[in-house]
C-alpha cells in the first residue's frame, strides 16, 4: 500500500492516507490511455451533420433546356450538385461514431491515468476546500496556496459551494467521484483529490 500525505488549503501537511498499489501504482500504458480516451471522445460526438442530395432537394423535375443548339453545356436537371441550390455531393449524413470497448479495458485506463498523475507528482490530497461561501476570489486563493493553477478536482460528493465557485475558471473543473474519466485526468495538468473522495475511488475500481 502507497502512502501519500494529506494536506489542508494552506499545502500544509496534516496528515496520511494509504492508497491500493493497484490502482494508484499500475504500470502506465499509454496506448490504452489513448484507446480510451479516443473512445470517450467519439462517445461525445453528436454525429448529426446532414446534408441533402440532388434526390433530397425540391425542384429539377425537368431538362433545363435541350440538349442541342443553344450553345450552352448540356444539363439534365437544376438540382445537380455542380448548380447553385443543387444538391452536396458525397455530403456529411447523420451518424453514430461512438464503439463498444471492455469494461475491463477502461477501469485498466482509469487505474493507469491515477497512477500517471501520483508517478509524476501531479496528485495532490487535500482534507477540506473549507468554503464558507460561493465565492471564485476564495478558491482562486487556495489554487495559488496549492501551487496550481490547472487541475481536476474531485468530490466525494456534491459540494454546490465548490462547484459554483470553480465554475468561472477555464483551467479548473470540479468532478464528483462517480464522474471520475480518463479524459479529464488527461486533459487536466494537476489532480486533485479530497480525502474523503479516495475511499469511493477505490471501491468504484475494485468492482469485477
Amino acid at each position: 500500500m502507497a502512502v501519500l500525505d494529506v494536506y489542508n488549503v494552506k499545502k500544509e501537511k496534516v496528515g496520511q492516507i494509504e492508497v491500493s498499489d493497484d490502482i494508484f501504482a499500475r504500470p502506465v500504458k499509454e496506448g490504452v490511455i489513448h484507446q480510451v480516451v479516443v473512445w470517450q471522445l467519439a462517445k461525445r460526438r453528436a454525429g448529426t451533420a446532414s446534408t441533402k442530395t440532388r434526390g433530397e432537394v425540391s425542384g429539377g423535375g425537368r431538362k433545363p433546356w435541350r440538349q442541342k443548339g443553344t450553345g450552352r453545356a448540356r444539363h439534365g436537371s437544376i438540382r445537380s450538385p455542380i448548380w447553385v441550390g443543387g444538391g452536396v455531393a458525397h455530403g456529411p449524413k447523420p451518424k453514430d461514431w461512438s464503439f463498444s470497448l471492455p469494461k475491463g479495458v477502461r477501469r485498466a485506463a482509469l487505474k493507469m491515468a491515477l497512477s500517471a498523475k501520483l508517478g509524476g507528482d501531479k496528485l495532490l490530497v487535500i482534507d477540506d476546500f473549507a468554503l464558507t461561501e460561493i465565492k471564485t476570489k476564495r478558491f482562486v486563493e487556495i489554487l495559488r496556496n496549492l501551487g496550481i493553477d490547472n487541475a481536476l478536482v474531485v468530490t466525494p460528493e456534491a459540494d454546490e459551494k465548490l462547484e459554483k465557485s470553480a465554475r468561472n475558471l477555464p483551467t479548473v473543473k470540479v468532478l464528483r467521484t462517480e464522474g471520475l474519466n480518463v479524459y479529464d485526468i488527461v486533459r487536466y495538468e494537476y489532480l486533485i483529490l479530497h480525502r474523503d473522495s479516495i475511499p469511493k475511488i477505490e471501491e468504484r475500481l475494485a468492482k469485477k
